[in-house]
């Protein structure tokens, strides 16, 4: 089965899990890039909020592309109301001629409310779900201005819009949304309302063939929705090389990055349905007291087989179809450092992804 393929435009590094800093691009580099990865064949360009802004980049990338898909993943919703994201997402939809997708989540309480000064006042799945209903409603008034569509819950309002206000219609008002999802009520809440689900990668292919798959297809249930159009986009982690050794080398890499979200309490349900249940809280208990150097010796071998696609190069886009198949419909395929610049290889992986 062909999967479609994403990269990221601009994201995270290993450096930057290490607690070392992050890359800091240029407008021409990020056009460059945007250029260079359609060209290679990505059917998607992804932007995150990982320490920049996720839309901005995406303008840059609309400009200098023709065909990819361009989206968030993810933006976080809460510090930004209904409106403003709707607003956001409305112009880049405009902008990239229907090709923007909206990928939004909730992040984590202590993120919100120390990192983004936004208040937690109550689980965030339940606000989720009226975020999707309120950029809906908002969506439709902008496409139908004498006629909008209000929606009033019990976290979010959207009753008033004047004209003067209204950016009016556009040629592609039905902007997808994914909702980010690593437990059971997100991925029903995907499958109920949006167009498709971004899968963080602490959902291991077990965790996503087990408790994932059905969720979605219980919320699509809910919603009297057929999944032939769904959209999974797994996002899974990766340890590859040109060689064996290189393989190594990514896999100690690995662990950093693993270490780092599997010390996140709302993840311990990944962990706790593999029986790990002791590795969470020691995690969180060692990010907590800054010692993040101790925190990679605690994933095994064992547990990195379970989440990543571990190959050589020349191995990769078989691995990779082993390793989702059933799972994903798209893969979110991500190099870092030199061998980002190897362009042919990454040429061929594509391509076999491609393939029936």
């Amino acid at each position: 089965m062909a999967l479609r393929v994403e990269t990221a435009l601009m994201g995270p590094d290993t450096e930057q899990y290490a607690g070392n800093g992050q890359n800091r691009p240029s407008l021409a580099r990020i056009a460059e890039l945007a250029r260079q990865m359609e060209e290679l064949g990505y059917d998607g360009l992804t932007s995150p909020e990982s320490g920049h802004d996720p839309f901005l980049p995406l303008m840059i990338a609309a400009e200098h592309t023709q065909r990819v898909r361009l989206g968030t993943n993810v933006a976080v919703a809460f510090p930004r109301s209904p409106m403003v994201t709707a607003q956001l997402a409305w112009d880049l939809a405009n902008y990239t001629g229907g090709r923007f997708t909206l990928g939004l989540g909730s992040q984590v309480k202590g993120h919100n409310e120390r990192r983004y000064s936004t208040a937690w006042p109550s689980p965030p799945g339940p606000r989720m779900r009226e975020y999707f209903l309120c950029l809906r409603a908002i969506f439709q008034s902008f496409q139908n201005p004498a006629k909008p569509t209000y929606f009033e819950g019990e976290h979010y309002r959207f009753t008033m819009l004047p004209p003067f206000f209204n950016p009016g219609p556009i040629d592609f008002p039905n902007v997808p949304l994914y909702a980010a999802a690593a437990n059971p009520y997100m991925a029903r809440l995907s499958g109920e309302l949006c167009e498709g689900l971004r899968l963080h990668p602490i959902a291991t292919f077990r965790y996503t063939r087990e408790v994932i798959l059905p969720a979605v297809a219980e919320g699509a249930a809910r919603g009297n929705r057929d999944l032939a159009a769904f959209d999974l986009i797994g996002a899974p982690f990766m340890a590859v090389g040109r060689n064996e050794e290189e393989v190594v080398k990514a896999k100690n890499a690995l662990r950093k990055q693993i270490a780092f979200y599997a010390s996140t309490r709302s993840y311990h349900t990944v962990l706790d349905h593999h029986g790990w249940d002791g590795l969470g809280p020691k995690l969180h208990e060692l990010s907590v007291a800054n010692k993040w150097a101790e925190m990679p010796a605690l994933i095994t071998d064992d547990m990195l087989e379970e989440w990543a696609v571990i190959s050589t190069y020349d191995k990769l886009a078989d691995t990779i179809r082993a390793k989702c198949a059933g799972a994903f419909n798209t893969v979110t395929f991500v190099l870092l450092g030199a061998t980002r610049d190897d362009l042919e290889m990454q040429r061929e992986i594509v391509a076999k992804l491609h393939r029936d």
